[in-house]
């Protein structure tokens, strides 16, 4: 459940770019030949509607409905009291409600076509409840799986994506340098009190608690030590945009290497000859409804590496005169000819 403020703002999210955004998806599905896109949403799996549409659930679910020759509308399973809400922070034409958003999908489509050809968005992750309310709401719709098509258009950012980044990638770094304290904890409370008051909508903190023992990420419950170096990595979400951002506690001088390193590296993506000498690296980025989906590192085969203008969140793990340093930041795929880039500098004050 989110614990942040979510709000629309009209300067950093016009309507404009929602409809850009909707008229590609729209040349699209005329290509491919299908009436309806539907797209599915929970708290974990915001990042495709809240593209299209501006809606982040708190909690509970929703199926947003894209007809191709009509104004979106969305199903929610949210209670009629929260409508004036979110008909305040979404920019659909209609909000419907039911329990079963699948089943109300579906016979909304079917009213105005019974035989509508349908899009799924993440058919195959579509939860088997709402595939069988598609299919009894709908009988005579034909779904088909419209993955590859909207993963195709939601993989480049558009300015407005890349500047809602770039604030969130602030925001991370300010809350980050906000890490002080006597207990791991209290660094971990200034981090997240400071990003809130940035205006965070959420932000997870986990921590590799001792870095000459153990690389790994986690979420700290309860009391718990941290040593000589350490690193704490902040993953920040910002009106829809989630980025991720690494902050090693080591000296100075192995900080400065690892992060030139680390930029040489990050400027040779998609591919992976940067990362040579490198203990381990991720490359996170949404494709379709997950805000950040590895895509490529050290620990997968193919893939799918990044296309040029993409946004993503690296991490890497490398050893500068046997010091491990553990960092991340969001950079912009270049585009053909170009270089990557990164939008947050890995280093902190």
């Amino acid at each position: 459940m989110r614990r942040g403020l979510i709000a629309r703002s009209l300067v950093e999210l016009p309507d404009a770019v929602f409809d850009a955004r909707l008229d590609r998806l729209r040349a699209a599905m005329q290509a491919e030949e299908l009436d309806v896109l539907v797209i599915y949403t929970n708290n974990t799996r915001p990042a495709g509607v809240s593209w299209l549409a501006g809606f982040v659930p708190y909690w509970s679910e929703a199926v947003l409905v894209v007809p191709r020759a009509a104004a979106p509308y969305l199903v929610a399973a949210l209670s009629f009291r929260v409508k004036p809400w979110i008909g305040r922070v979404s920019r659909v034409a209609e909000v419907l409600h039911s329990p079963r958003v699948g089943h109300k999908a579906a016979q909304q489509i079917a009213v105005t076509q019974a035989d509508a050809a349908v899009g799924v968005v993440d058919y195959d992750g579509l939860p088997a409840g709402i595939a069988e309310d598609l299919r009894e709401g709908g009988p005579n719709l034909t779904l088909h799986d419209a993955s590859g098509l909207f993963a195709s258009l939601r993989a480049v950012a558009d300015p407005a994506e890349i500047a809602l980044a770039s604030r969130a990638a602030d925001i991370g770094r300010r809350a980050l340098s906000a890490a002080q304290g006597e207990t791991l904890n209290d660094m971990i409370a200034g981090v997240e009190r400071k990003a809130r008051e940035l205006g965070a909508e959420e932000i997870y903190i986990a921590a590799a608690s001792d870095l000459e023992c153990d690389t790994r990420f986690r979420r700290i419950e309860g009391e718990a030590a941290f040593g000589k170096t350490f690193a704490l990595r902040a993953t920040v979400a910002y009106k829809g945009i989630w980025i991720r951002l690494v902050r090693s506690m080591c000296d100075t001088a192995s900080r400065q290497e690892a992060s030139a390193r680390f930029a040489q590296a990050v400027a040779l993506l998609p591919s992976d000859r940067g990362f040579t000498g490198f203990r381990s690296w991720l490359v996170e980025g949404c494709r379709i409804a997950q805000p950040l989906d590895p895509l490529i590192g050290s620990r997968f085969g193919e893939g799918h590496p990044p296309l040029p203008g993409a946004l993503v969140s690296v991490q890497a793990a490398l050893a500068v005169d046997g010091q491990m340093v553990l960092l991340g930041a969001p950079a912009l795929i270049g585009q053909p000819g170009e270089a990557s880039s990164l939008i947050a500098d890995p280093l902190y004050d």
